[in-house]
């Protein structure tokens, strides 16, 4: 796959992701939404749903992570792309290094809570990064959500 094929391919998921924060906006939840590819095919989609389910834990990484280790079969997605529209917090991370996802691409970065501050090695040490995709509209959806409820 060329760097623009690889790059066409990044923008069509993350904008999947973009479509799971929206579902979160809706739902009142703080609108970061995820999906998992495996082979070119979404296999998990996800939203934060902390305040559904009144469980910290419960970040749309984390939910996408679960759903895809269901739909596989095992507890490793290392074959697995994870889009997710906000940079993974700490304990995200954490989960998608012990998950062995192999490729994690997200929308805009997160300075004040996003691992790459706190834990820059909790990935898998094969895992490879790419941010910055959609950033602009993965940013002004998180902005636009904190500006209201200000």
């Amino acid at each position: 796959m060329t760097a623009e094929e690889l790059l066409k391919s990044d923008v069509f998921f993350m904008r999947q992701a973009v479509e799971e924060a929206r579902e979160a906006l809706r739902q009142g939840e703080i609108p970061i939404g995820a999906v998992v590819v495996c082979r070119d095919r979404i296999i998990a989609r996800a939203h934060n749903l902390t305040e559904t389910l009144a469980d910290v834990t419960a970040h749309a990484e984390m939910q996408a992570i679960t759903s895809a280790a269901n739909y596989l079969g095992g507890k490793y997605l290392s074959e697995c792309t994870l889009y997710v529209t906000v940079e993974p917090c700490v304990m995200c991370a954490g989960a998608i290094g012990w998950a062995q996802v192999r490729r994690i691409v997200y929308g805009c970065a997160d300075e004040k809570r996003g691992y790459q501050r706190f834990a820059p090695k909790a990935l898998h040490p094969k895992a490879t990064v790419v941010g910055g995709v959609m950033e602009e509209e993965c940013r002004q959806l998180m902005q636009n959500f904190f500006r209201e409820r200000r």
